[in-house]
């Protein structure tokens, strides 16, 4: 946890605040029982009311004090855990977004959750404890043993014997539990796991009836997670009790041994009800310090997930500041040149000495089998991995020596899964251009064949979209996909499989649209339909990572094989 004390330091103040009010509320608390020994051993034996009414004005104001700076000292420890939270929630967001998908892919989305939203919020609530109990508890221990000495040294061999049976206990417990409340963290890790593949899968599970299955599932994430849940409260549950009973326990000995040092006259009344009222007080910064126990662990194994996060190191990073490069090439032009990608632990490279380039005013269309490559390969455009040998250029630049940021903003990218955000269509859409204007929407959505379906529905492009899309058939996810990225109007589109929930005749006349709409940019499409890109001034041919053919639909209906194949098997699908 040590390693997020820095995100403390916009809440210094608050913080030194906190120190000096849990201070002065340990001063008050240590000082109330004199008070009252001296009007016990003062005003009551020596029947002397003035005295009484004396020190009871001043353990009012003394006791008001103390209830003064424990509010205070809450206030400030609540906004200093809050903002600290939120703080950490942004720098770990921030880390998220720069991973590439290969750290999303090694770490997993429903951790990532887990750990924003769980951990954090583990941490935020052991910091605000921490702020008070653990300045609290050792102030308000030491001070307690230093005043019962005080009251009456021969007493205090009780204390001697009692606190090291009660650390004793404390130590064993946390031993036991630190274990379990990392084990709960993995564990709940797998639960959200298992519950969000079931709700974005809902509509699949039904389709194969397996409901039942699924359900099975979360019932052994859940129950795992119970069990170990069940485990660690059995051990901290059994700590309330033995603190109790060694807390009374002292408190009998206390009254035992002390009435007889009484009788003897060896030690007065008010000193003993302050020593017991200073022995309650050290078994109950003991307990304090048990609760900590209770809490840091499962807020160490927390942090040591945040940490985790935030020490990844990037694949992708942005080059120094003052080495990017601009544009020194055609704008728009795309290279490959000997391209080598393969993906991490994998034996055999996804792609393999890949050249090709695709200019503006021009459509490149990439096809191939299932596996064969062709979502990788536009991928590495955007930057979404980097290539292991060769070079993807943009604009004549290396994409590695342009910021991720100057990169993007020239590609309008539409994904194999079209994603929509909740929000209006028109929020969708701006999604590509944040400041487009409603003529620019709307000219957007024409080109994507979607004003149709648009303006059937109640609000136009007004109209909410559920979350994921839902209230949208495949087709319609695409279209608007498709739009967010002509809003923009880039010098690059990709498009990857993007026309697959079309219809043909929907198909032919978003293509012939687009054929305008993008004549002076590059054009990059990826598509499973030979009628999606027989028209395309080049088509390249993928089969196992390599560039089998590359040529119009001509060209390769003559000189490959693999093409040749493709197309044929199409046609006899159709016919059939």
């Amino acid at each position: 946890m040590t390693k997020l004390a820095k995100f403390l330091k916009p809440f210094t103040a608050l913080v030194a605040a906190t120190l000096v009010l849990v201070f002065l509320q340990s001063m008050a608390e240590l000082y109330l029982p004199t008070l009252m020994a001296d009007i016990v051993n003062t005003g009551v034996m020596k029947n002397d009311v003035a005295y009484i009414w004396q020190v009871g004005r001043l353990m009012l104001l003394v006791a008001a004090g103390d209830a003064v700076a424990a509010v205070l000292a809450s206030f400030f420890s609540s906004r200093t855990a809050a903002g600290f939270g939120r703080n950490l929630r942004n720098r770990i967001f921030t880390q998220v977004e720069g991973f590439s998908l290969h750290e999303f892919d090694r770490i997993g989305t429903a951790t990532l959750i887990t750990r924003t939203t769980n951990d954090v919020t583990q941490v935020q609530m052991v910091l605000m404890i921490m702020m008070r109990m653990m300045v609290m508890a050792p102030m308000m221990a030491i001070g307690g043993i230093i005043m019962a000495v005080r009251k009456d040294a021969a007493l205090s061999w009780l204390l001697v014997v009692v606190v090291p049976i009660l650390g004793a206990v404390i130590l064993f417990m946390a031993s036991k539990g630190l274990p379990l409340f990392r084990i709960m963290q993995i564990k709940l890790d797998k639960l959200n796991l298992v519950l969000r593949e079931r709700l974005t899968g809902i509509r699949v599970i039904r389709a194969f009836n397996r409901t039942d299955h699924e359900m099975a599932r979360f019932t052994d994430a859940n129950r795992d997670l119970t069990d170990t849940a069940i485990k660690v409260n059995r051990i901290m549950a059994a700590m309330m009790p033995i603190m109790m009973l060694l807390m009374n326990l002292t408190s009998i000995a206390i009254i035992w041994f002390g009435a007889i040092r009484i009788d003897r006259g060896q030690m007065l009344i008010g000193n003993m009800m302050a020593f017991i009222q200073y022995a309650m007080q050290i078994l109950f910064s003991m307990l304090m310090v048990s609760m900590m126990f209770i809490m840091v662990p499962r807020a160490a194994a927390s942090a040591g997930r945040i940490n985790e996060v935030l020490e990844v190191v990037p694949a992708l990073n942005d080059p120094p500041q003052g080495s990017a490069k601009g544009a020194t090439g055609r704008r728009g032009l795309v290279e490959f040149r000997d391209v080598t990608f393969c993906y991490p632990g994998a034996e055999q490279p996804a792609l393999s000495h890949i050249s090709f380039t695709a200019g503006p005013g021009e459509v490149t269309a990439i096809i191939g089998g299932t596996g064969s490559g062709k979502s990788t390969l536009v991928n590495l455009i955007p930057r979404f991995y980097d290539v292991q040998s060769g070079s993807v250029l943009v604009d004549g630049v290396d994409v590695r020596a342009m910021t991720q940021e100057t990169l993007r903003e020239k590609i309008g990218f539409v994904p194999q899964q079209a994603i929509l955000f909740t929000g209006t269509v028109a929020d969708n859409i701006r999604y590509g251009k944040e400041n487009a204007s409603d003529d620019e929407v709307r000219s957007a959505a024409e080109t994507a064949q979607a004003v149709d379906f648009i303006a059937a529905m109640p609000n136009g492009f007004d109209s909410y979209i559920a979350q994921g899309g839902v209230n949208f058939s495949g087709g319609q996810k695409q279209r608007l996909a498709i739009a967010r990225a002509l809003v923009r109007r880039p010098e690059v589109y990709v498009f990857d499989d993007s026309f697959s929930a079309l219809d043909f005749k929907t198909d032919a006349r978003l293509r012939a649209a687009l054929r305008k709409r993008t004549a002076d940019s590059t054009v990059l499409i990826v598509a499973q339909r030979v009628g999606t890109i027989m028209d395309a001034d080049r088509i390249l041919v993928l089969d196992d990572g390599h560039v089998v053919g590359m040529g119009t639909h001509q060209e390769l209906m003559r000189s490959c094989n693999v093409y040749r194949e493709i197309v044929s098997s199409q046609i006899e699908e159709e016919l059939a």
